[in-house]
């Protein structure tokens, strides 16, 4: 019977990198000097922190960037509210991994109605192919 996997994982390596990479950016930009702004991986999320709301608003766009480029997949970042308090303000982006339970049901009912016929292995190499007989003249 054959058989596939399919999984939805986030490679931890280029996420680091895509988030070292925006903090970089965030050093470099004039409107965040001194502002303390900066982004933290932790292990299923990534807070973004900052003094100002907006600056917040400006940051999500800059992550988003340094990811897709590193091929990080957009949807798995979930973002939160963003939570100001005194002097500071922040938001964590929640990070999903793997396949949520309605998606692999309905890929399963998909799966069962267009089963396609079993395939025949032909010891020659071919894969459901027929052997073509040589034409006689």
């Amino acid at each position: 019977m054959p058989s596939f996997d399919i999984k939805s994982e986030i490679n931890s390596h280029e996420l680091q990198n895509g988030v070292d990479q925006a903090n970089r950016i965030i050093d470099n930009r004039f409107d965040f000097k001194g502002s303390g702004a900066k982004f933290s991986l932790e292990v299923d999320c990534i807070t973004l922190t900052t003094q100002e709301e907006y600056q917040i608003h400006q940051m999500l766009p800059i992550l988003k960037e340094s990811l897709s480029k590193r091929g990080v997949d957009l949807k798995s970042l979930d973002p939160k509210e963003i939570e100001v308090s005194t002097g500071s303000a922040s938001q964590k982006i929640d990070l999903k991994q793997g396949i949520d339970k309605d998606i692999i049901d309905n890929v399963i009912l998909v799966l069962e109605e267009d089963k396609p016929e079993p395939m025949k292995i032909d010891p020659e190499g071919g894969f459901g192919k027929k052997k073509q007989e040589p034409k006689k003249h």
